[in-house]
């Protein structure tokens, strides 16, 4: 009940800062950044002549969604859709009761930035829950299951640069390469949400006092040591070569702690973006 609450949670958050992009930033700005919500901008501002104001772009995101979720109940089961379908009502909900205002009036760059930190950062969110907002993400994993030699990363990008293009001749180059700004903005904010979740540093300790060293990490830090052989190809000597990974916060601690018991030791630093396990994050 709990993961339950928090997964829904998530998702309202997500889909709130998803819509508040659209609505504040993307339709106001003619800026289509691909995607269900963009394609809805587009069918807005072909059917402006035909109904009053267009047809509204929560409409016809539900619209398109709606037979995309019914494939996708008939190719991958009843328990892939989960929370998706949950995402993508309650992101509609949003796009048809938020103003839609532009937030930074004719400023195109400041647009570009606010919408994709609002959606990289509602991406994001909504992703770390394991399920997505459905839309082309979901088409394109549908598409992938009939044509297994097209990755459905390649069919998402070829549906989202169809719908992209589709913008720039509706409402000028300008507006679509600040978009694709958008986009590349989007992937960034998403992408550090989700390692974030997961980083952590590899340290390499190569010291004659490894034993001590170990303890005190395994004692003081409570962290798991590895203890590696390995030779010196220069001086031909076996060296022990001690593997640990921690938190960023636990650096300076480890640092300082091999210092003090041995001031020659040679560490090496590295970047450990995706740490799942004991101590970490859960594997799922």
């Amino acid at each position: 009940m709990g993961k339950f609450l928090l997964d829904t949670a998530k998702i309202f958050l997500g889909t709130l800062c998803m819509a508040l992009a659209v609505n504040l930033v993307y339709e106001p700005m003619g800026m289509v950044t691909g995607g269900i919500s963009g394609l809805a901008i587009v069918i807005k501002e072909l059917t402006a002549d035909m109904v009053p104001g267009g047809i509204p772009v929560w409409l016809s995101n539900i619209a398109i969604n709606l037979p995309i979720f019914a494939l996708a109940y008939f190719v991958k089961g009843k328990r892939f859709l989960g929370y998706t379908f949950m995402a993508n009502i309650i992101f509609t909900v949003f796009l048809g009761t938020l103003p839609v205002v532009a937030l930074q009036e004719k400023d195109y760059f400041l647009a570009a930035v606010t919408g994709g930190v609002l959606t990289g950062v509602g991406l994001g969110i909504v992703f770390a829950t394991g399920y997505s907002t459905g839309g082309t993400d979901l088409l394109g994993i549908i598409l992938h299951q009939w044509r297994k030699e097209i990755s459905a990363p390649t069919i998402l990008f070829f549906i989202d640069g169809i719908v992209i293009v589709t913008g720039m001749f509706l409402f000028g180059i300008s507006a679509s390469i600040y978009a694709i700004l958008a986009v590349f903005l989007t992937s960034k904010v998403m992408d550090s949400i989700l390692s974030g979740l997961k980083v952590g540093k590899q340290i390499w300790i190569v010291s004659d006092s490894y034993e001590e060293i170990s303890r005190k990490i395994l004692e003081e830090l409570d962290r798991g040591v590895t203890c590696l052989s390995g030779k010196g190809m220069y001086s031909g000597r076996k060296r022990n070569v001690l593997l640990c990974v921690v938190g960023r916060r636990e650096v300076v601690k480890i640092t300082r702690l091999v210092r003090q018991i041995d001031s020659t030791a040679f560490l090496i630093l590295q970047d450990a973006s995706e740490v799942m396990g004991e101590g970490f994050q859960k594997i799922e």
